[in-house]
């Protein structure tokens, strides 16, 4: 398994569209936006305050990492390994990249996992993270 780690760019943020409409269906997100949508929000968050990296196995991308540095932490806004690539090792390799080579001045990365993303929770759970706190919503039909 060869993988290789490249900076994003906002020439990229197209491909990082598609992976991250593919992440909204696989997380069963509820997120409405369309693909065109998807590929002008990454090229803001791009052109602003994230940074991404794209995860390659023979220059094909199969993931990436969408983070923001915070005073105190780096937010891991989006995670993605595509179907075909999952429980090969890849995820935890480019945690791992990520923390030696990206996030060397961090101490904590912070995420966001969807409650009923069961699959994503034991990910991280397994690559070292712990539950740090729930978020809750009501909508106002509930009321």
């Amino acid at each position: 398994m060869e993988i290789s780690f490249q900076s994003a760019t906002v020439d990229d943020a197209p491909s990082l569209a598609e992976m991250n409409l593919q992440l909204i269906r696989d997380e069963g997100h509820r997120n409405p936006m369309s693909l065109m949508e998807l590929t002008q929000r990454m090229t803001g968050w791009l052109e602003g305050e994230y940074e991404a990296v794209l995860f390659q196995q023979a220059t094909r991308n199969v993931g990436y990492a969408l983070y923001r540095r915070e005073p105190e932490h780096i937010y891991l806004r989006q995670f993605f390994v595509e179907q075909a690539s999952r429980r090969s090792g890849i995820g935890r390799a480019a945690i791992s990249w990520m923390w030696a080579h990206v996030w060397t001045e961090a101490d904590r990365i912070r995420l966001d996992v969807l409650v009923g993303n069961t699959s994503a929770h034991l990910f991280w759970l397994a690559a070292g993270f712990t539950d740090y706190c729930i978020t809750m919503e009501a909508t106002r039909q509930q009321h």
